[in-house]
């Protein structure tokens, strides 16, 4: 369905089809450009899988040269192009259009330098999520960020959201991570920003660029943090009778000044669901559970535990359970890093993203259900409820259209509430074409005209994920706005 989604193609661009597929087969290696109709249908969507497109033409490239040169093709010849990493976007980020020609990175994987007295990676971004700790973890590092897709995401695709995951809570998002890119601009040209120590010289364009969506380029090599692994870290299971004692429960931990390594939650329908599926050892007999994640010596683990065992006394949980070994802990994280999987083997689903104030967490947690009941539709919450960062999954068939618009206008509802009690639309998913309509429910016209302008500096014909971020029709408020 894609009704209000793209706008119509440039019909002049899709009947050179054939000859821009020929031209873009000589700027990269063999094997580089997907132009036949079966092999382009496995880039027509991304992880938001109810909008769907066939791409004009899928380049893979191999080089950041490649990539270059596929720009300035594109550029010349006024053709759109989509970035796309793993296509793991749940916001429709790298959603394509039919005149447009996907660039995808995942080729792009190398470890290119691995400095560890200066705890940093220098990696080409078709890397894994995954692959960045793999490399570095024989001699005792990781990479922090770790979202649930990270076995799949790729590091472009982070750095076009900025996201974060599980254990963000204490190590940061992919902005707090990143210290260096390579970027190829919308005309070809390859530019270095920041590098592999802290306060690069100059603007700091690292932070514009990081989570970004694309909009100003294709990032194909970066610099980023690895940290030294913890001595020992240790998740325990907290069970609560509802959502909102559960929320006020992570209130209070973090109210304490204890910082864990991660504060995940799920209620009651994630929990049952994830368990089926990933046989961790959830409790079955309540209606809401935290995930509290600790890490340090044997000592000080033994030490953080007990304190938050205390905290969560006056809210009367119903089970507590700590790891006892690592396959108990792997267990634990399996089930949770496996849940947007485990739903949507049960339904199809709209994964939002929206992040608020902690303080607001109980009420919160009651509205969303409150909306989507309203909607007549279930909702399933997994989030990281340590940095008021939602998930909620609002459950729907996709192949019925009356329900994909009570769930559209559900996941709106729960988004613009985020705004309401002074959140935001996004936490690590993107704006994609989800909540591109929804920025004005959070930016002023002003706002948003500054954004557009600066994205028209990178990319003043707007080539690069035109559709994405900002409402259709942007170039012309920004005119308007600029004009006045």
């Amino acid at each position: 369905m894609l009704v209000n989604v793209l706008p119509p193609p440039d019909r002049a661009v899709v009947s050179r089809r054939d000859a821009i597929a020929k031209d873009l087969a000589r700027l990269v290696a063999p094997g580089g450009v997907i132009a036949d109709e079966d092999g382009r249908r496995a880039f027509e969507t991304d992880g938001l899988s109810a909008y769907r497109c066939m791409p004009l033409a899928v380049v893979l490239p191999r080089s950041t040269e490649e990539v270059s040169r596929v720009l300035k093709y594109a550029h010349e010849n006024g053709i759109t192009v989509i970035p796309r990493g793993a296509g793991t976007s749940l916001c429709g980020g790298a959603l394509p259009a039919e005149d447009a020609i996907v660039i995808g990175v995942s080729r792009m994987n190398r470890v290119l330098d691995v400095d560890l007295e200066n705890r940093t990676a220098r990696v080409e971004t078709g890397i894994t999520n995954l692959g960045i700790s793999g490399a570095v973890q024989p001699h005792g590092f990781f990479y922090a960020p770790d979202p649930s897709s990270q076995l799949a995401c790729t590091l472009a695709g982070n750095i076009a959201m900025n996201s974060g995951g599980a254990h963000c809570l204490k190590y940061g998002v992919t902005t707090n991570n990143v210290l260096g890119i390579k970027m190829v601009l919308v005309d070809g040209r390859v530019v270095e920003i920041g590098g592999a120590h802290l306060d690069a010289s100059g603007y700091d364009l690292l932070g514009l660029i990081i989570g970004s969506e694309g909009q100003f380029g294709i990032v194909t090599e970066a610099s980023g943090r690895i940290a030294r692994a913890a001595e020992a870290a240790r998740p325990m299971l907290l069970g609560f009778d509802s959502s909102e004692i559960a929320g006020r429960c992570v209130s209070a931990i973090i109210a304490s000044g204890i910082i864990p390594v991660a504060i995940e939650f799920m209620d009651k329908p994630a929990i049952h669901v994830c368990e089926a599926f990933a046989k961790a050892g959830y409790p079955l007999d309540v209606e809401a559970l935290l995930i509290v994640e600790v890490e340090g010596s044997e000592e000080e683990i033994s030490t953080l535990l007990a304190r938050i065992v205390d905290i969560a006394k006056p809210f009367k949980p119903r089970g507590v359970r700590v790891s006892q070994s690592a396959e108990e802990s792997a267990a634990i994280w399996r089930g949770r890093k496996s849940a947007f999987g485990a739903l949507g083997r049960i339904s199809d689903y709209f994964c939002m993203d929206g992040t608020i104030p902690l303080g607001r967490l109980p009420e919160v947690l009651v509205r969303i259900g409150e909306i989507c009941t309203g909607h007549g539709l279930k909702v399933a919450n997994i989030f990281h409820a340590g940095d008021g960062n939602l998930h909620p999954l609002i459950l729907f068939n996709a192949n019925d259209a009356d329900q994909l618009r009570r769930a559209e206008q559900a996941g709106a509802d729960i988004l613009k509430l985020c705004v309401e009690v002074g959140g935001c639309l996004t936490g690590e998913h993107g704006v994609g074409v989800e909540k591109r309509d929804l920025m004005p429910s959070q930016f002023t016209s002003g706002e948003l005209a500054l954004q557009m302008r600066i994205k028209t500096v990178f990319d003043p014909q707007w080539l690069l994920n035109p559709h994405k971020v900002f409402p259709l029709g942007g170039r012309e408020i920004e005119h308007q706005a600029w004009e006045h």
